[in-house]
């Protein structure tokens, strides 16, 4: 199993381990597994960066927050968020947007989305109550939705690397680690249900979205659901920290 974590932190981070894993699919199902794992160890360096920051300067530590998450990862979801805006918003046939999707090109639709998203959020870190708690369980809500949805929705392009995760069956993986999850949640404060509630039916909606434009979901629509999923995450957070 820690091979497992080890390929979940290579593959999803830039965090550096010199250790060869076989990227099977063994490896690859209990890579799903620490999915919410490696959402807590990004999102709480994020939150170090901040609660060493913010008693100096709130803007400067939601920015270098921001920084610290998007280095931590290598941009590589918000490559995914990009490549989706620019294949979905281009109302193509199904053929024609798998094929925008993977251009390495950016369109115009891909950089409103990426701007309008390190915007967002950079707005809700600056006004989130106890930010560091906030966002390290958002980065794990977002990826604990994704675990499901790689377990549970179809693949829309054969050959992909979102195969790859859907094909290795991690179903029972995500489950254990999805119960494990919740129960610290629901010791933590019950009333952070909510944001991983919120954050699940927002990972339905895109892949409600994703069946309608490609017949399936791939690796860039993971690595959107991941970054939109934050995002939705922390706004539910901020909603529940005001308002209840």
């Amino acid at each position: 199993m820690i091979n497992g974590l080890i390929l979940s932190l290579q593959f999803f981070t830039r965090i550096p381990i010199n250790i060869n894993v076989d990227f099977n699919e063994k490896n690859i199902k209990y890579s799903v597994f620490f999915l919410p794992l490696v959402g807590v160890i990004i999102g709480g360096f994020g939150g170090l960066v901040y609660y060493l920051i913010s008693p100096y300067n709130i803007q400067l530590a939601s920015f270098l927050t921001l920084l610290a998450t998007i280095i931590l990862t290598g941009g590589l979801h918000l490559d995914g968020l990009s490549d989706t805006f620019d294949g979905f918003l281009s109302n193509r046939d199904r053929e024609k947007t798998l094929e925008i999707m993977k251009d390495s090109r950016i369109g115009a639709f891909g950089v409103i989305s990426l701007i309008l998203l390190i915007l967002f959020k950079f707005i809700l870190i600056s006004s989130v109550k106890n930010l560091p708690l906030a966002i390290t369980l958002s980065f794990a809500n977002s990826r604990l939705v994704l675990s499901y949805i790689i377990s549970y929705k179809k693949n829309g392009r054969p050959g992909g690397l979102g195969e790859l995760f859907h094909k290795s069956n991690p179903k029972h993986m995500m489950f254990i680690s999805g119960i494990i999850y919740i129960t610290i949640l629901i010791l933590l404060d019950i009333r952070y249900i909510i944001p991983l509630i919120i954050t699940f039916l927002f990972g339905e909606y895109m892949s409600f979205i994703s069946y309608k434009k490609i017949d399936g979901l791939t690796g860039d629509v993971y690595g959107a659901i991941i970054e939109l999923g934050e995002a939705i995450s922390l706004l539910s957070f901020w909603s529940v920290m005001i308002w209840i």
